[in-house]
């Protein structure tokens, strides 16, 4: 079964079976159930609902897009289609158009025979969790009463979105546009042949950025796993050393997501994006931070650096969003690379961490390896178990959770803290475990982080090792 409801939206795989998978018949009934749910939160009948759509260069994407405008249609909602697109471009349209809501077709990381519909609501944001269960029920009671004909909504497209967004970029008062083109910076490119490639170029030419491409076309042909970790990325390691660039860019096919690559060919560490960027930008505005509970600490240690407070929150962009704005964050986001910057919006962005990262090194004046040393030596191991229908996943981390809560297991591994508001985190002394099933794959992750690489990945066998046991 490869079809995920959740608060991340509605994933699944091309192809199949009805309700087991993302079959045009459930992507008309997940569009058909967002569209009624919008309608539902209009308090007149007089406004015609418009929604903004666009899509990563995925094979499926195409199909999946022309299914789910013509269900808007049918609704009666007007569909502003900006084509191949990013995700965060697509969040910042929604409030550039004042439409009421807006749906990304994209299935992130995952592989090519994913995709999926990311729902967003008037704000550009991704919709709550209690709005996303209201959409489920919809959709399981067929809930949609289609317009008549004389009321069918209509359909444009929108060809410059990107550009849009990349203007907004450039008037923040902290993109340093001024200090970077005076560096002079070269720089690889890996988009993974999603819309990176289409997105990333321009904004570095704005910048003044020399540029190497690899895998910018937007086929959606994706040359290796999309995610963008460190097995995954040994192409652009050795071409920025090859290039003599000062470092490399890598984005996942949506580019929200945004992994560095050292001048030596080294990761700089997708956690460590985050870091850097909210080092520059506490370094300027002063604010508490926010990151999920299975993001490094090396953010909470900067953050206190600059004698601000940090806090973490459950796995989830929307659960990040919603303790930033609770604390009033002015950077935040997760350890896989996503930079949550509210000066622009409160979405995933890999566009404006590419501009506030090179703004960082630029008056910096370091080399990108001497910046990741100046940050604590932290090491995150990220493994996890394939789920098979006889495991249950709540009962499994309740029998951890017990486990642990005695503090006698072990004199090497003294429990100092364990939270459940995401599945299961044990703090150790030096080092944690996070134990919680995904909300885009199905799977269990075991994210673990520990002063050496060896550290981190030990403990994250040894977790596996206990999980297959109490199973």
């Amino acid at each position: 079964m490869s079809l995920i409801k959740s608060i991340s939206g509605i994933r699944g795989t091309i192809g199949g079976a009805i309700n087991n998978n993302l079959t045009p018949i459930d992507t008309v009934k997940f569009a058909a159930a967002y569209g009624t749910w919008l309608a539902s939160t209009i308090s007149t009948t007089d406004k015609k609902l418009k929604v903004i759509i666009g899509r990563d260069a995925r094979i499926s994407g195409e199909m999946i897009s022309s299914l789910v405008s013509s269900t808007l249609i049918g609704l009666g909602i007007d569909v502003v289609d900006l084509g191949l697109s990013t995700t965060p471009t697509v969040e910042v349209m929604v409030p550039h158009f004042k439409a009421d809501g807006g749906i990304i077709l994209t299935a992130s990381h995952n592989p090519k025979q994913w995709n999926a519909l990311k729902l967003l609501n008037a704000k550009g944001e991704f919709v709550s969790g209690d709005d996303g269960a209201e959409i489920l029920r919809i959709a399981e009671a067929d809930e949609f009463k289609f317009a008549e004909v004389d009321d069918l909504g209509k359909y444009e497209t929108f060809e410059n979105a990107i550009q849009l967004h990349i203007d907004q970029i450039l008037n923040l008062p902290l993109v340093n546009a001024k200090a970077i083109a005076e560096k002079k910076f070269k720089v690889v490119i890996d988009a993974v042949n999603s819309t990176g490639g289409i997105s990333i170029p321009p904004l570095l030419d704005k910048l003044g950025v020399e540029y190497v491409k690899m895998y910018c076309d937007p086929t959606g042909d994706f040359p290796h796993n999309p995610e963008p970790l460190k097995e995954h990325l040994t192409d652009i390691s050795k071409k920025v050393v090859e290039e003599k660039a000062d470092f490399g860019i890598v984005v996942d096919p949506d580019v929200d997501r945004l992994a560095i690559i050292s001048e030596d060919g080294e990761m700089f560490g997708e956690e460590y994006t985050l870091v850097a960027v909210a080092d520059y930008v506490l370094g300027k505005t002063p604010s508490a931070t926010v990151s999920n509970l299975s993001s490094s600490r090396a953010l909470r240690d900067v953050t206190e650096k600059h004698g601000q407070k940090y806090e973490a929150s459950a796995v989830g962009e929307v659960n990040v969003v919603t303790k930033m704005k609770a604390i009033g964050a002015k950077i935040g986001g997760e350890g896989n690379g996503g930079i949550i910057y509210p000066e622009l919006h409160y979405g995933r962005d890999s566009l404006v961490g590419i501009a506030l990262f090179l703004s960082h090194l630029a008056e910096k004046e370091l080399k990108v390896s001497e910046l990741r040393a100046s940050y604590p030596a932290y090491f995150m191991g990220k493994k996890k178990i394939e789920l098979t229908p006889e495991i249950n996943v709540d009962e499994l981390l309740n029998k951890i959770q017990s486990k642990y809560e005695n503090q006698n297991i072990s004199t090497s591994f003294n429990v100092t803290g364990i939270s459940t508001v995401d599945g299961v985190k044990i703090d150790f002394a030096d080092q944690w475990v996070h134990l919680r099933k995904s909300n885009t794959e199905p799977i269990i992750r075991i994210y673990t982080e520990a002063p050496t690489q060896e550290k981190a990945d030990d403990l994250g066998d040894r977790f596996i090792e206990e999980l297959k046991s109490l199973s």
